[in-house]
């Protein structure tokens, strides 16, 4: 049975397409999947099955992800516990996951097949992604990412606790960040600010990470989550999530991902029963979380 991680991205979403640093986290709720030799080739994800050539978008994901692997006839059974486009990576952790097992077949997996594999998978639903998904479900722990430099495991002070509620309804990754480069278009100067801004709160962010300095993380959070607000990606929905969670102890808060719904992280000194609670009665579903002191692949 091969495993891969679902993400948060603590700081850096949006800005990481456009060459800034981000930091990622690989979360425990994730994917499974296994593989078995087949006369022809078929993926069950939970109820929905595809094939390569049936048209849809999981038959060409599965057709580009073997096609990376020169692999064909397989079987593939998949599942995965994350909510579907809420900023989680639950398709980056199915692509992984997929790869993982498809390989088993012939033996280990290789950290860079799965990646070219996962990679090619998620050209096919996100156009031109960053990458930081695929990275944090094949990584785990904790990294920091740049689209020219890849991800580079670090190391925690303390270990983290994070709170996850699904605020609103999923909006498309792709659509976010072409409306988020529109804007970037229009309004350069701004776009630029915003930019310089979100990279001095990653910086910044990872600095607190090594140390543990976890106060210090949550007031990181809530000021990339203004500045999100402001390229127009956050909603109603998370903004009440986010308020919620810092009045029931929450050190910080924000959406993760590509925002216009979808997911909110929230950082907890220790217990995440209260924020849950709040989100609970506020009928937002939600789960805890934590993120080890040091990155390993699952």
């Amino acid at each position: 049975m091969a495993h891969a991680c679902g993400k948060v991205i603590l700081l850096g979403e949006h800005a990481v397409v456009h060459g800034v640093p981000a930091i990622a986290a690989g979360i425990e709720r994730g994917a499974t999947a296994q593989a078995e030799r087949a006369a022809s080739t078929e993926l069950s994800i939970d109820s929905v099955t595809a094939s390569p050539g049936d048209g849809s978008d999981l038959g060409r994901a599965l057709s580009a992800l073997l096609a990376e692997l020169g692999v064909t006839g397989v079987r593939i059974r998949a599942s995965s516990a994350l909510p579907v486009g809420c900023g989680l990576g639950s398709s980056a952790a199915l692509a992984v996951a997929v790869a993982r097992a498809v390989q088993d077949l012939e033996g280990s997996p290789s950290p860079e097949r799965t990646l070219a594999a996962a990679t090619a998978w998620e050209q096919v639903f996100h156009g031109n992604p960053s990458g930081i998904d695929t990275a944090a479900a094949i990584h785990g722990g904790c990294i920091w990412y740049t689209r020219q430099g890849g991800p580079v495991p670090l190391s925690l002070g303390r270990p983290l606790t994070l709170g996850v509620a699904v605020a609103g309804p999923a909006a498309s990754t792709k659509q976010m960040v072409e409306s988020v480069a529109q804007l970037g278009q229009r309004r350069p100067e701004v776009f630029a600010k915003s930019l310089a801004g979100i990279e001095s709160l990653v910086k910044n962010a990872r600095l607190a990470l090594e140390a543990g300095d976890l106060p210090g993380l949550g007031r990181l959070l809530d000021l990339n989550q203004m500045l999100l607000s402001g390229l127009m990606v956050s909603t109603e929905e998370i903004e009440t999530a986010c308020r919620l969670a810092r009045a029931a102890g929450a050190l910080g808060a924000k959406l993760t991902g590509a925002g216009g719904g979808g997911a909110v992280i929230a950082l907890c000194d220790d217990d995440p029963e209260p924020v849950l609670a709040a989100w609970r009665q506020g009928g937002l579903a939600c789960f805890s979380t934590r993120v080890g002191a040091k990155a390993d692949a699952p």
